[in-house]
C-alpha cells in the first residue's frame, strides 16, 4: 500500500512538474492559439458565405426587375407603369450599388484574411461579373425608354457611374500597359563606354594597371554619363572607330567577336545575347 502511495505520489509530483515547465507552457499557448485561429478563422467564413448568399439572393431580385423590364417596353406607358418602371429602376440601382460595395470589401477582406480559398474567389469574381452585366444591361434599358420618352432619374445615375467606371478602367489599363512596357525596357537595357585607357581612367572607369597590377574596372564613383544606354534586343554591333580593342569588363567567351570592316576599324559583335551580358549590364572597351 505504502508503495502505491508512493507511486501515485511520484506520478502526480511528475504530472505538476510537467505542468509548470517551460516547454508544458509553450505548448498549451501555441494549443490556445490555435483555437483562437481556428474560432476566428470559422467566424470569418460564416461572415463572407453570408455575404456571398445576401449578393446572391440580390442578383436574383435584379433579374426579376429586369425580366419585368424587359416586358413592360413590349407595350405603352401608362401612369402607373410609369412608376412601377421608376420603382423597379430604383430597385435595381440600389441594390447594384450595395452588392458592389458588399464585394469590394469581401475582397478586400479576404486579402487581409489567412482564408485561403480558390473556390471562394472564382464566386466573388463570377458574381463581380454578373453585376457588371447587369450595369451595362441598365445602359441598354435607358437608351430603349429614352426612346418612349421615358428619363428615369436612378437610371441616368447608374449609365454615369457606368461610363465612369469604363473611363477609369481604360485609364488603369493605359497606365498598367505603359509600366509594363518601361519595366520590360528596364530588363533590357544595357551600358556600354570604349576609349583609351587615359580616357577611361578619367572618367574613374579604369584605375590602377601599373606594371605589377592589373586594371580595376568600375570602382565607386565612376562617371556613369560616359556610357551610352542600348536596348540589348537591338542593338548587338557596336562600332569601335579604332583598329585595337579589348574588353575590360567581364563577359564569357564564346558570346562575341570583334570585326574588322575595310578599313581594318573593330565593331563588336554580340554573338549570344543573353550570355553576354549575364554577369553584368555594364560594357567596358580599351581602344587603341
Amino acid at each position: 500500500m505504502k508503495k502505491v502511495v508512493a507511486i501515485l505520489f511520484c506520478t502526480g509530483a511528475l504530472i505538476s512538474c510537467g505542468q509548470n515547465s517551460a516547454e508544458y507552457k509553450k505548448l498549451k499557448i501555441e494549443n490556445d492559439s490555435l483555437k483562437i485561429e481556428n474560432a476566428r478563422n470559422h467566424a470569418e467564413m460564416n461572415e463572407v458565405l453570408s455575404i456571398l448568399n445576401d449578393v446572391e439572393t440580390d442578383i436574383q431580385t435584379i433579374r426579376e426587375a429586369e425580366n419585368y423590364l424587359n416586358y413592360q417596353q413590349q407595350g405603352e406607358f401608362g401612369l402607373s407603369t410609369r412608376d412601377e418602371i421608376r420603382q423597379n429602376m430604383s430597385l435595381i440601382s440600389e441594390t447594384l450599388k450595395r452588392n458592389k460595395e458588399q464585394l469590394n470589401q469581401l475582397q478586400e477582406k479576404l486579402d487581409k484574411s489567412t482564408i485561403q480559398s480558390e473556390a471562394l474567389r472564382k464566386t466573388i469574381n463570377r458574381l463581380s461579373s454578373e453585376l457588371d452585366q447587369k450595369t451595362a444591361m441598365v445602359a441598354n434599358l435607358q437608351q430603349e425608354l429614352a426612346k418612349k420618352n421615358i428619363r428615369i432619374q436612378e437610371l441616368d445615375e447608374i449609365v454615369s457611374a457606368l461610363n465612369e467606371d469604363v473611363e477609369n478602367l481604360a485609364t488603369t489599363t493605359a497606365v498598367q500597359t505603359e509600366k509594363l512596357r518601361e519595366q520590360d525596357k528596364a530588363m533590357h537595357i544595357a551600358y556600354y563606354c570604349f576609349g583609351t585607357a587615359k580616357e577611361l581612367k578619367d572618367q574613374k572607369i579604369l584605375s590602377g594597371g601599373g606594371i605589377f597590377s592589373k586594371s580595376s574596372v568600375l570602382q565607386d564613383g565612376f562617371n556613369k554619363d560616359y556610357f551610352i544606354s542600348i536596348d540589348i534586343r537591338e542593338v548587338t554591333d557596336i562600332p569601335l572607330f579604332a583598329s585595337k580593342a579589348k574588353l575590360k569588363s567581364t563577359h564569357p567567351e564564346g558570346s562575341y567577336e570583334f570585326m574588322k570592316d575595310e578599313d581594318k576599324n573593330l565593331t563588336l559583335k554580340i554573338k549570344d545575347v543573353q550570355s553576354f551580358w549575364s554577369l553584368g549590364k555594364y560594357l567596358v572597351i580599351e581602344v587603341n
